[in-house]
């Protein structure tokens, strides 16, 4: 499968091909709203205002799998908004690991296996993906995501 080929849905119940975002460089993150993690929402935001118009941009997908997220994905977006400013595309809760995974996350996981093989280990795991739709690397958890600056500035 082409990552190009996915149908991803906005927090708003929108449905669009991540076909949208080719030629841009990516940096997909599964989100919770209830993480130990979730103040990395700034540096992500502080990311994406540096490099999107260069053809940077993040997409955030909330994810309940490990029990932390709000109960939609209009309110994690929106607490996402009020809370750390977040102006990059955020989606409906999916699932990231099992058989329910969302097509996404069994491309992104199966393309860049973690630590601990395939599945994603928790939450704001992040994926780099170049422009042509090749997933370049995984980050942990714990990466910062200040740590994938460099290799974004090398792929823009």
């Amino acid at each position: 499968m082409n990552l190009y080929e996915i149908t991803v849905h906005t927090e708003n119940h929108e449905h669009y091909s991540l076909e949208k975002y080719k030629g841009n460089v990516l940096l997909i993150v599964n989100t919770a709203s209830k993480c130990g993690f979730t103040k990395q929402f700034t540096q992500l935001e502080a990311l994406y205002q540096k490099y999107k118009d260069q053809g940077f941009t993040i997409l955030g997908f909330p994810s309940d799998q490990f029990k932390q997220e709000l109960d939609s994905g209009e309110e994690a977006a929106q607490f996402c908004r009020l809370e750390y400013g977040v102006s990059f595309p955020m989606h409906e809760i999916v699932k990231v690991n099992g058989a329910n995974a969302h097509p996404l996350f069994q491309h992104l996981a199966s393309e860049k296996k973690g630590l601990l093989g395939q599945a994603i280990k928790w939450n704001f795991t992040k994926f780099l993906v170049d422009r042509e739709g090749n997933v370049i690397k995984r980050y942990a958890p714990v990466d910062t995501p200040l740590v994938t600056e460099k290799e974004i500035e090398q792929l823009l």
